[in-house]
């Protein structure tokens, strides 16, 4: 069994650096990272900064009964990443801040850190500070991430216009059926610890929950094939809250149809499994982290086969409201029911 070395034995400093010795930095507009009272970046000329901030607390949005570390500081960039994603921007900087309680070791901390990096080598961003913290509770990121955009390139909420294209990258509902898999093994482990749990049988739905990716991808081949989105918003509160968020900011009202919704195999297989409704997972189960975005019609040519991107419905006028299409016909007016913080 490995060595565990107690946080007190190396101090906050000594923690910082060992995070620091990891780092490596790629940005040309990263000019100054760790080791100073600040950072120092240089944007790229003629481009405007985009800064967005997400916190991610034990207890609410994670379970390190089933979430390893690596994982989670994977998730910690990704979902920050996302943000910027969203703003059609590209992601340059992260800054961290981890409040952490004494029953991780440093090799737990490091463990977090390495899962961080490797987000960071896949966005292609640079850790350029943060802030350490003992906690007297659990464990608490915060991660705030940088970003540039061409001066008047960044896509808000509020650009949509009826008769725009609505599209979603990916698939739905995946995130949320695989926490389903891990709070059910862990209340099985917990009536029984010598219980094992099963999870061989679910890999795409954990790794959906566990490690999301942020669709950078689907932004550069955007720009790639000249369409630059209306309006936009990454899918973390569940669909029908992000579709309605959507519609708040542009004024109008949409049109989804349940047949168009993206959902793969295996998560329509657990979604049976647990007697659960498809479409129920996919408008309101969130943390999925794909994007929500609109487009001109004339955009549909380009946009009908793609294999990672789906066109599920259309923009109209704010007085015919927010609506799920049903097969039948039927419109189902929307309603967020995903996750809210203070509800």
């Amino acid at each position: 069994m490995s060595d565990i070395t107690p946080l007190d034995s190396v101090g906050e400093f000594g923690l910082i650096r060992r995070i620091q010795d990891t780092i490596t930095l790629r940005q040309a507009s990263t000019k100054l990272g760790i080791g100073d009272d600040a950072a120092i970046l240089a944007p790229p000329a003629g481009h405007d900064l985009v800064v967005s901030t997400d916190m991610l607390v034990e207890g609410v949005h994670f379970d390190l009964t089933f979430c390893p570390l690596k994982h989670l500081g994977y998730k910690a960039v990704a979902v920050n990443v996302s943000d910027v994603a969203a703003m059609n921007a590209t992601p340059t900087q992260i800054v961290v801040a981890v409040s952490i309680g004494a029953r991780f070791s440093v090799e737990a901390v490091q463990e977090l850190y390495d899962g961080m990096r490797l987000a960071c080598e896949a966005y292609d961003v640079d850790i350029v500070g943060g802030d350490t913290t003992a906690s007297r509770g659990g464990l608490t990121i915060s991660i705030t991430a940088i970003g540039h955009v061409a001066a008047g390139k960044a896509v808000r909420r509020s650009g949509a216009s009826p008769n725009d294209l609505i599209c979603v990258t990916g698939d739905l509902g995946g995130a949320y059926l695989g926490l389903q898999v891990l709070e059910r093994e862990k209340q099985a482990w917990q009536a029984d610890p010598e219980t094992q749990p099963e999870l061989s049988k679910y890999p795409y739905v954990l790794q959906r929950q566990l490690r999301p990716e942020a669709r950078m991808d689907v932004i550069h081949e955007l720009r790639d094939l000249g369409i630059e989105p209306t309006s936009m918003i990454d899918i973390s509160d569940g669909l029908a809250s992000e579709v309605l968020h959507l519609c708040q900011a542009s004024g109008i009202g949409a049109r989804i149809f349940s047949e168009n919704l993206p959902i793969a195999n295996p998560t329509l297989e657990v979604a049976e499994e647990f007697n659960l409704d498809p479409i129920m997972c996919m408008l309101n189960g969130g943390e999925d982290y794909e994007l929500l975005f609109t487009v001109p019609l004339a955009a549909h040519a380009l946009l009908k086969n793609h294999p990672d991107i789906t066109i599920i419905g259309h923009m109209v006028e704010k007085s015919e409201g927010a609506n799920l299409i049903t097969k039948s016909g039927q419109p189902v007016p929307l309603r967020a029911q995903g996750f809210n913080h203070f509800q």
